[in-house]
C-alpha cells in the first residue's frame, strides 16, 4: 500500500512510500530514508499519526493504528543522535579519568605539595575508580537498551553534570587541608559503599537475564537466589536505590560537603525516574505487586 509522508511543520507534502500491510513504524522509516531523505536515518526520525500527536514506537504496526492505502503520517526531524551506550561511555569515563587526575596531579590544582595524600583520600580515590570502572564495564558487557539513541546536544549536559561534580567533590578531598573524619565513619562508610555496590551490580546482571539478547520483551523483575535482590520486594528500581546509598556511604566515609551534594542531586533525580518505571510498571501489568514503592522502601 501507498503512504504519503508529511512533515509535522507545516504538513508540508515530503514524498510517498510503497510499504506492505504488515508493516510496521520502522519499516516505514527504513523506506523513509532509503527512497525520500538518505541524510535521515531510522533512529532520527519521529513518525506521528497526526501533526502534533506523540511518537509511535518502531514495533507499532500500521494495521493497529488503522493506516489503510493512501493514509498519510508525520514526520519529525529529531536532530543528530548518539547512542545510549556511547553516551555513557562518555558519561562515565569522565569522571574516572578527572578523579584520577586531581589524586595524582594536585599540584595542577594547588600548587606545591608537600605532603602525600591522606590514606582516607586514597581510600576515596579506590571506592570511586571502582565505582565508576563498574559502571563502565556494566555499559559494555551488562546494560541491555530498550532505547538505541539520544539527541547528540544531551551529551554534553550530562557530561557537563557528571565530570563538574567529580572536579568539585576531588578538589575538596584531595586539598592538602583536607580533614579525614574519624575511623568509626571511615569503617562504616566503606563497608557500606561496598554492599551497596555489590547490591547494584546484582541488580543490574538480574535486569540483564530479564531481557532476553535482541528483544525488547518487558517482565516484572523479582527477586533471583542472589539476597541483593530481595530489595525488588520493597522497590520497583532497586539498582537506584542501592546507587543512592553507595553515595550516601562514600559521604558519611569521606564526611565531604559536597560529596553529599552530588548524593542529592542524584537521589532527585533518580527519583523522578524511578516514579515514572513505578506507574509504567503499575500501567503496563495488572498483577504487579501492590506493596512495592518506586526507590525508597516504605517511603517513596
Amino acid at each position: 500500500m501507498e503512504i504519503e509522508i508529511l512533515s509535522v511543520s507545516g504538513s508540508k507534502p515530503i514524498g510517498k512510500i510503497k510499504v506492505s500491510e504488515d508493516a510496521n513504524i520502522r519499516n516505514v522509516k527504513d523506506k523513509i530514508h532509503q527512497n525520500l531523505k538518505k541524510s535521515l536515518y531510522p533512529d532520527r526520525q519521529s513518525i506521528k499519526v497526526e501533526a502534533k500527536g506523540r511518537s509511535q514506537k518502531d514495533e507499532t504496526t500500521l494495521k493497529s493504528l488503522n493506516i489503510t492505502d493512501g493514509a498519510k503520517l508525520y514526520l519529525q526531524d529529531l536532530g543528530p543522535q548518539i547512542s545510549w551506550r556511547n553516551v555513557f561511555l562518555a558519561e562515565y569515563a569522565g569522571p574516572l579519568f578527572v578523579y584520577l587526575w586531581v589524586y595524582q596531579r594536585p599540584w595542577l590544582l594547588f600548587g606545591e605539595v608537600t605532603s602525600p595524600p591522606s590514606s582516607v583520600a586514597t581510600l576515596a580515590t579506590i571506592c570511586w575508580s571502582a565505582h565508576y570502572a563498574k559502571r563502565l564495564l556494566e555499559t559494555l558487557f551488562v546494560h541491555r537498551f530498550s532505547h538505541g539513541t539520544m539527541p547528540l546536544r544531551n551529551l554534553f549536559k550530562n557530561c557537563s553534570y557528571y565530570w563538574l561534580f567529580t572536579l568539585y567533590i576531588a578538589y575538596h578531598i584531595n586539598h592538602p587541608l583536607y580533614t579525614a573524619p574519624s575511623n568509626t565513619y571511615v569503617v562504616v562508610g566503606l563497608a557500606g559503599f561496598i554492599v551497596c555496590e555489590l547490591g547494584n551490580l546484582s541488580i543490574h546482571l538480574l535486569f540483564k537475564n530479564l531481557r532476553p539478547p535482541g528483544t525488547k520483551v518487558r517482565r516484572i523483575p523479582k527477586p533471583d537466589s542472589n539476597p541483593f535482590t530481595k530489595l525488588f520486594n520493597l522497590v520497583s528500581c532497586p539498582n537506584y536505590t542501592y546507587e543512592v546509598g553507595s553515595w550516601i556511604f562514600f559521604t558519611i566515609m569521606t564526611k565531604c560537603a559536597p560529596a553529599g551534594l552530588f548524593t542529592l542531586a542524584g537521589l532527585y533525580q533518580m527519583a523522578v525516574w524511578a516514579l515514572g518505571k513505578h506507574r509504567n510498571y503499575k500501567k503496563e501489568f495488572p498483577d504487579y505487586p501492590k506493596g512495592r514503592k518506586a526507590i525508597l522502601p516504605f517511603i517513596l
